[in-house]
């Protein structure tokens, strides 16, 4: 059973202390996993499919800001924990960060015991995986073979069948702004020296005003390992998909928990906010004036009726060796955009240059002769 707290009159959902995501094959017995081409449980030995319950008037709660979870640190203390699998007894250990994973010794599918540890809150929604992993590895190929400075045999290390599709922790941050704002704006105009020579000069002119926007679904990865430049650039999700958590989807899938406190990603979603807010009203002082140009904007913004969603996202992950390096790639599961890091071929670059320098050589030579 899932334990629970109350948050501004709505029910918060703790994640359990020990809960298996394995699904026995009605037909066969067998470990089945969640097929995001299908959207179903199937089973790998005698296919057999298990259609997941949906409830179609489902929608993932806003949570009050202001009674948000405890923001103490969310790591637990220790680098690793022992998980006793309840399929095998199998003792292994995992990275704290993570919530459920794969026994490596029957093949169990288990959330991790948490029973010991902090109270986490569990998913108030998940994006199902849509991509499956023959999709995602095509997808990642084809990436790969248009990175034309890569070496070869780096293109051959990168084994498109490693992928592991991980759900990654996500904070959703819904927002009202209002913003009291002064600047100033330039209208162009062109003058003629004593010479006769045209130039341009600006007149400025002083400006204020208020300015309201309203943020839905501003999304700030929850893990801290995840959370660089190459996550962002994927982290492109329909929050309009977001389905009733559900143990099924997480069959056949890892999942990390939250390491990045909400309130901790609430700052960085403001500064998002205050970023676009900012903006935004240059572009209206721009449009207002049909200025040329617009500066020292200043703007002093109040934010109102902030809530929050904790969510999981679908991303397939991996990474690959060259010349003693790692590189990592990530692709959207339910997108299937790809992103990643690759090596450069500094001979290719170098033979590349070359070609470039022979052509212009060879252009003037038949241009001027």
């Amino acid at each position: 059973m899932k334990e629970a707290y109350m948050d501004n009159g709505e029910e918060v959902k703790i994640a359990a202390t020990k809960e298996e995501t394995d699904r026995k094959c009605p037909s066969c017995g067998g470990k089945m996993s969640f097929d995001p081409a299908k959207g179903k449980l199937v089973c790998p030995f005698c296919e057999t499919e298990v259609d997941i319950a949906e409830n179609p008037e489902f929608e993932a709660k806003e949570l009050d800001f202001n009674k948000a979870e405890d923001t103490a640190p969310t790591n637990w203390g220790t680098e690793t924990k022992v998980v006793k699998c309840p399929s095998c007894g199998a003792q292994t250990i995992y990275d704290t960060a993570q919530i459920s994973g794969t026994c490596p010794y029957c093949g169990a599918n288990q959330v991790m015991d948490a029973r010991d540890q902090e109270k986490i809150m569990a998913p108030g929604g998940v994006i199902p995986f849509k991509i499956d992993q023959k999709s995602a590895a095509e997808r990642f190929s084809k990436w790969i073979s248009g990175k034309f400075f890569c070496p070869g045999k780096a293109k051959q290390s990168a084994h498109a069948d490693k992928f592991q599709g991980v759900y990654v922790p996500y904070w959703t941050f819904d927002a009202d702004t209002y913003s009291n704002y002064n600047g100033e704006y330039g209208i162009d105009h062109e003058e003629k020296d004593a010479e006769g020579k045209t130039h341009t000069e600006t007149e400025w002119y002083r400006t204020s005003g208020t300015y309201e926007e309203s943020f839905d679904d501003m999304l700030e990865c929850a893990s801290e390992r995840m959370n660089d430049q190459l996550m962002k650039n994927v982290s492109t999700f329909d929050t309009k998909q977001i389905k009733e958590y559900k143990s099924e989807y997480m069959a056949g899938f890892g999942a990390e928990r939250y390491t990045i406190k909400m309130k901790a990603a609430w700052e960085k979603a403001k500064a998002r906010m205050q970023s676009i807010v900012h903006s935004n009203i240059e572009s209206k002082i721009r449009r207002e004036h049909n200025a040329d140009r617009v500066q020292g904007v200043r703007e002093v913004t109040s934010f109102k009726n902030i809530t929050y969603k904790y969510i999981l996202a679908p991303i397939w992950i991996s990474s690959y060796q060259y010349m003693g390096k790692t590189y990592r790639f990530l692709v959207n599961g339910e997108t299937g955009k790809v992103c990643g890091t690759s090596p450069v071929s500094k001979l290719k670059v170098a033979l590349t240059i070359a070609a470039v320098i022979a052509v212009i050589v060879l252009l003037k030579v038949f241009v001027f002769k």
